[in-house]
């Protein structure tokens, strides 16, 4: 009897994910497009939607447009039943955002950081900064936030608390997680920050669709998330897409890691600019920041002949990467994103070209290669998915709360 309950429990919760991450994903459907879509009957579909909306995750958005029959009302997720916060540390700034369960961002706050010297206790003050102030703004409870998604630099070790491994910083097994679980008691997760772009792209974004994708980080340094078979690849301890730090040129121009010819050394925002500045002489590229100094690089280009080499320089560094990615893990789609690869977006041409002769003729022409569709907010909003994520797996149901209790109104297919 226990046995059955258990199985009849497990059931019932694999629909309610299955159900609830459907109308998450593709919202708003009808019922009819439950059953199609995941196989359910309708009986099953019917209960389980039941439940949703009595519980307040789902809610009735008007009726489908009918062909003379009776009209189906169509379904969206509640946006009000739960937030989640997104968090960018990159390595200019913290980037602190707040979306609503349908994905709507409702509050967001930005703290400068210092690229030469980025503190972890710096960063974790920024974040929990950060999330006061967006939940202040939206005029959000704690109690209403799911948790807190984080997106960073480096390898991220997961375990009873992330651990963050930065090289290009200087981090070396930072406590991320337990520096800012000090001050706040909302759940916490830790992830690279290309991974978390990849996410948001997959669910959102250039990425749906594809079951192998890669998407590849492209801002101060270079970061890449493989996707294979609809899951992100993470290896042995989640190091897998440290695309930035292959080589590209053996015992070529000194990367931040402290090697030699990586690509990152190439075509990472502080490279690029740094390689316009030996273009011109030695003379500083205008800009107080990173990205107001890469747009003056973009600037220059219809005037400059060294601004225009540089960039021509960068497409093809750019492109061999490419190539790199498509010959190793053979993706139907490579999706370019981050500040600077959205800020370089007009080179994507030049960029399919150079891979093009770089890459295996066979695997590069099954392959896309394309910007991400989400712009800068990318990571933040893929962290924010993190537990989302969780919650669509749990079917809905919080940590800490029961599972839904037995009942008759539950069917399997």
């Amino acid at each position: 009897m226990e046995l059955g309950r258990a199985t009849n429990r497990g059931v019932r919760l694999r629909n309610r994910s299955a159900l609830l991450s459907k109308v998450f994903l593709d919202g708003p459907l009808t019922r009819q497009d439950l059953v199609r879509s995941t196989g359910l009957s309708q009986p099953a579909v019917s209960n389980v939607v039941g439940d949703l909306i009595d519980e307040g995750l789902v809610v009735e958005a008007g009726a489908a447009e009918s062909d003379g029959g009776r009209p189906s009302m169509m379904l969206r997720v509640a946006p009000r039943f739960a937030f989640a916060v997104g968090v960018d540390v990159g390595e200019t700034r913290v980037r602190v955002e707040l979306f609503d369960f349908a994905m709507t961002q409702l509050a967001s706050a930005a703290y400068p950081l210092d690229p030469r010297r980025t503190e972890p206790a710096e960063v974790a003050g920024h974040v929990l900064a950060g999330i006061d102030a967006v939940t202040a703004r939206a005029g959000v409870a704690a109690d209403q936030v799911l948790g807190v998604g984080i997106g960073v630099s480096g390898v991220v070790e997961q375990g009873r608390e992330a651990v963050v491994h930065a090289q290009s910083l200087g981090w070396d097994r930072v406590p991320l997680q337990r520096l800012i679980a000090a001050g706040t008691d909302l759940p916490l997760h830790i992830d690279n920050g290309a991974k978390t772009l990849g996410q948001a792209e997959m669910w959102f974004g250039a990425g749906r669709g594809a079951r192998h994708a890669v998407f590849a980080l492209v801002g101060s340094g270079i970061g890449a998330a493989v996707v294979t078979n609809g899951v992100t690849y993470r290896g042995a301890s989640s190091s897998a897409g440290e695309w930035g730090h292959t080589t590209l040129v053996y015992g070529g121009r000194p990367c931040r890691c402290g090697v030699r010819g990586c690509l990152e050394a190439y075509v990472g925002a502080e490279a690029v600019i740094e390689r316009f500045r030996e273009a011109r002489g030695g003379q500083p590229v205008p800009g107080e920041d990173e990205e107001s100094q890469l747009s003056a690089l973009l600037d220059a280009a219809g005037t400059s002949a060294a601004a225009r080499r540089v960039l021509a320089e960068t497409a093809e560094y750019l492109g061999a990467g490419v190539a790199n990615l498509i010959n190793l893990f053979n993706p139907e789609r490579v999706v370019l994103g981050g500040w600077a690869g959205m800020a370089l977006g007009g080179l994507l041409p030049a960029v399919r070209e150079s891979a093009g002769r770089q890459a295996l003729r066979q695997p590069y022409e099954q392959a896309s290669i394309e910007l991400g569709l989400l712009g800068v907010d990318a990571v933040a909003l893929g962290a924010s998915t993190l537990p989302i994520a969780r919650l669509l797996t749990a079917g809905g149901v919080r940590i800490g709360e029961p599972a839904p209790p037995d009942g008759p109104r539950h069917f399997t297919r």
